[in-house]
C-alpha cells in the first residue's frame, strides 16, 4: 500500500511537473502585447531622432514636385492673352506673320526691353548668363534644388515645416506601433513569436490608415504650407515679403480661419491610400526578414541588421505609390478660395490633370529625394524603436 502510494505520489508529482513545463514553454512561445506607454516613449523617441536627421530631404522632395516643367509653363504662356504677342509665338491662335514683323521691327529698332522679351528673358541681362540664373523652370536635381534652397533662403530652410513633423511624430509613431499590435493580436492568437505573413500586411495596412487620419494629414498639410511659402525656385522676389505661417499651430489656425477646418483634411483619401501601403510592405517586409535573420543568427538582431532591415523594408512602398505621393502634395498646396473649384479635386482627376499638362513622369517628381529620405529615415525608426524598446525592459520600466 505504501509502496502503491508513493509510485502514484511520485507519477502525480511527475505529471505536475510536465504540465508546469509545458505552461511554462507556452508561456515563453506566447507573444505578449506591449506595454501602450511603450510604444509611446520608444516611438516618440524613434520620431524624434528620425525626423531630426532626414527632414531637410523632405523639404527637397517637396519643393521638387511643387515646381512645373517648362512645357507646362509654355502652354500656360500660350494660352494667355496677358502677354506680348511675341511671348506667345507657340500659340496656334496667333497669326505667324504678324510675329514675324513684330520680330522685324523689334530688332530694327533696338529696344532692349523687346529684345529680351524675344529671347524668353525676365531682365535685361545678358542671354546666356540671364537664362541660366534666373529661369525658374531648369530642371534640377535633389543636390541642386538643396544648393539653391541654401543660397536664396539659408541652410535653415531646410528644416522648414519641422514643428509640424515634431508636433505629430510622436502620436503618429505611438499610434503606427499600437494600432500594428492590436490589430495583429486581434486577428491572430499571439501564440509563438512571429505572426502569420496576412496577419502582418493587413494589421500594417489599418495601422497606416489610422495614423493617416489621426494625424498624418493635418500635420502634413500643415507642414506642406510652411515648406512651401516664399519658394525660392519659383520666384526669388517673395523672399522679401512678411512669412505668413510661422509654426504649426499658427499655421493650423490660419488654415481652418482662412479656409474652414476641412482644409485641415486636404489630400485625405491620397494621404490614406499612401500611408496604408507602405506600412503594410513596410512592416510585412521588416518581420519576414527579421525572422530569417534571427532564425540565422539564433537570437536577437544587433542595431546595425535592424537598421539594414529597416532601409530595405522601407524602399518598397515608396516605388510604387509616388504618384499618390505628388498628387497628395499639390492638393494639400493649393489654397481653397470659397466660390471657386479649386484646381485638384480629386485622385483620378489629380492625376489626369498633371500628367495632361507635365507629361506622365511628373507623376514621379521627388521619387530619389523620397527614397533618400524614407529609406535611411525607416532604418532610423526601426533601429531606435527597437533599441529604446530593449532598455527601457533591461532597465526594468515595463517587464512582459
Amino acid at each position: 500500500m505504501t509502496s502503491s502510494g508513493s509510485v502514484k505520489n511520485m507519477t502525480g508529482t511527475k505529471e505536475a511537473h510536465t504540465l508546469s513545463s509545458g505552461n511554462i514553454n507556452n508561456n515563453t512561445n506566447k507573444k505578449k502585447a506591449k506595454n501602450p506607454l511603450l510604444h509611446l516613449i520608444a516611438g516618440g523617441t524613434a520620431g524624434l531622432v528620425e525626423s531630426s536627421i532626414c527632414h531637410p530631404l523632405d523639404t527637397i522632395k517637396t519643393r521638387m514636385q511643387l515646381r512645373r516643367t517648362n512645357t507646362a509653363v509654355k502652354h500656360a504662356i500660350a494660352r494667355s492673352s496677358m502677354v506680348e504677342p511675341i511671348h506667345r509665338s507657340t500659340s496656334s491662335l496667333v497669326d505667324p506673320t504678324s510675329i514675324k514683323n513684330v520680330m522685324r521691327r523689334s530688332t530694327s529698332t533696338y529696344d532692349p526691353t523687346t529684345l529680351a522679351i524675344k529671347k524668353g528673358l525676365s531682365s535685361l541681362s545678358e542671354p546666356s548668363t540671364a537664362f541660366r540664373s534666373h529661369n525658374p523652370t531648369a530642371p534640377l536635381g535633389p543636390a541642386g534644388t538643396a544648393v539653391r534652397i541654401i543660397q536664396r533662403e539659408g541652410f535653415v530652410s531646410l528644416y522648414k515645416g519641422l514643428t509640424a513633423v515634431y508636433t505629430g511624430i510622436i502620436p503618429k509613431m505611438a499610434i503606427r506601433f499600437l494600432a500594428f499590435e492590436s490589430f495583429c493580436d486581434y486577428f491572430h492568437s499571439p501564440a509563438g513569436k512571429w505572426y502569420p505573413g496576412p496577419v502582418v500586411f493587413t494589421a500594417g495596412l489599418l495601422s497606416g490608415l489610422t495614423e493617416a487620419i489621426l494625424v498624418v494629414t493635418p500635420a502634413e498639410v500643415c507642414k506642406i504650407r510652411m515648406q512651401s511659402q516664399f519658394h525660392s525656385m519659383v520666384d526669388p522676389t517673395q523672399l522679401a515679403k512678411r512669412r505668413k505661417y510661422r509654426n504649426v499651430l499658427q499655421t493650423a489656425m490660419t488654415i481652418a480661419r482662412e479656409e474652414g477646418p476641412s482644409a485641415l483634411y486636404k489630400g485625405v483619401l491620397p494621404t490614406m491610400i499612401r500611408q496604408g501601403i507602405n506600412q503594410s510592405v513596410n512592416f510585412t517586409v521588416y518581420q519576414k526578414g527579421k525572422k530569417i535573420w534571427e532564425e540565422q543568427n539564433g537570437g536577437p538582431l544587433a542595431s546595425w541588421q535592424t537598421l539594414i532591415l529597416g532601409g530595405i523594408s522601407g524602399g518598397f512602398g515608396p516605388t510604387t505609390n509616388n504618384p499618390l505621393d505628388v498628387v497628395k502634395t499639390r492638393m494639400q498646396k493649393q489654397v481653397i478660395v470659397p466660390g471657386q473649384t479649386p484646381k485638384y479635386t480629386g485622385i483620378l482627376q489629380s492625376v489626369i490633370m498633371i500628367a495632361k499638362e507635365e507629361g506622365w513622369m511628373a507623376l514621379w517628381k521627388g521619387i530619389t529625394p523620397r527614397l533618400l529620405r524614407i529609406m535611411p529615415g525607416q532604418a532610423i525608426t526601426f533601429a531606435t524603436y527597437e533599441a529604446v524598446s530593449s532598455s527601457l525592459r533591461q532597465a526594468g520600466f515595463f517587464r512582459q
